[in-house]
């Protein structure tokens, strides 16, 4: 663990691969599959870390969306705000860590009305691909309901 932990991301694009459930916590089945962007880059000496997402053809309109990434060397954790341009807003951070090449992220969050849980799992596969996946849990963590996976590939 350590401030280097996402510094795969810098070097270069990414295409991504997403596939999304149309309906989260709904028990829908159906997933919508489009093609998004992203650009990463770090910021004060590598110590934190901003990124730009854009998916401007998909099921569900455009996305444009960022994240700030903010390393805390005394935990040792990473603190993941997510913002995207819909609601002109950063979203309450996700708190977790690596080890291994895999990432582990949480937090709790307001949906439809009530408080879930919400997993980020982060996966560095090679120098050139990695996995992005979203969770929701409305039993305490007890199970969880993958909503959203992303494949990137660096376009070199």
């Amino acid at each position: 663990m350590s401030h280097h932990d996402f510094d795969f991301l810098f070097d270069g694009k990414w295409r991504i691969h997403n596939r999304r459930l149309r309906e989260r916590l709904a028990g829908c089945t159906e997933w919508i599959e489009f093609e998004s962007t992203y650009f990463a880059r770090p910021i004060w000496g590598g110590a934190a870390h901003m990124d730009e997402y854009e998916a401007l053809d998909t099921p569900i309109g455009e996305i444009h969306g960022m994240t700030l990434r903010l390393y805390d060397e005394k935990s040792g954790q990473w603190a993941i705000y997510w913002g995207n341009r819909n609601t002109g807003r950063l979203d309450s951070p996700m708190y977790g860590s690596w080890k291994d090449g895999h990432g582990e992220f949480y937090n709790q969050e307001p949906f439809n009305g009530r408080m879930i849980y919400v997993r980020f799992l982060w996966f560095h596969e090679s120098e050139d691909t990695a996995r992005w996946e979203q969770a929701f849990s409305d039993d305490g963590g007890k199970t969880w309901e993958t909503n959203w996976i992303m494949e990137k590939e660096r376009v070199r």
